[in-house]
């Protein structure tokens, strides 16, 4: 699918096996789950509640996650993340993880990469 601004402001919606490229997708939803997919956006992942990943792939994918509460399993790296509201991201690698804790508490957010694990 290519779109600008899929799947904004939708609630307990479930992807599976898609190709998604956009920008700002998923704004604003609640519940969003993307299963065996890839995705590649600009500031893409943004506002959810709830946002489930489970074997996906995330290219040229920018600015990810901001605001957002997560519990995401990326296979491959994360070019960069935005100050995630809280929750789990799994990746084997992130290029540009900002955490800017005047906007949101880096405590609530557990990171884990390749084989460290660290919360930010």
């Amino acid at each position: 699918m290519l779109s600008k601004d899929a799947l904004w402001n939708c609630e307990n919606v479930t992807v599976y096996d898609s190709f998604i490229s956009g920008e700002y997708l998923g704004w604003n939803s609640k519940n969003l789950t993307f299963v065996n997919c890839i995705i590649e956006s600009l500031q893409g992942l943004c506002y959810i509640d709830n946002l489930k990943m489970k074997n996906c792939q995330l290219l040229n994918t920018t600015l990810a996650f901001e605001y957002s509460t997560v519990d995401v399993q990326i296979n491959g790296n994360i070019d960069s993340v935005i100050n995630p509201s809280g929750g789990v991201i799994r990746a084997e690698g992130i290029d540009e993880l900002i955490m800017d804790e005047t906007k949101i508490d880096p405590e609530k957010t557990q990171v884990i990469t390749g084989e460290i694990k660290y919360a930010v």
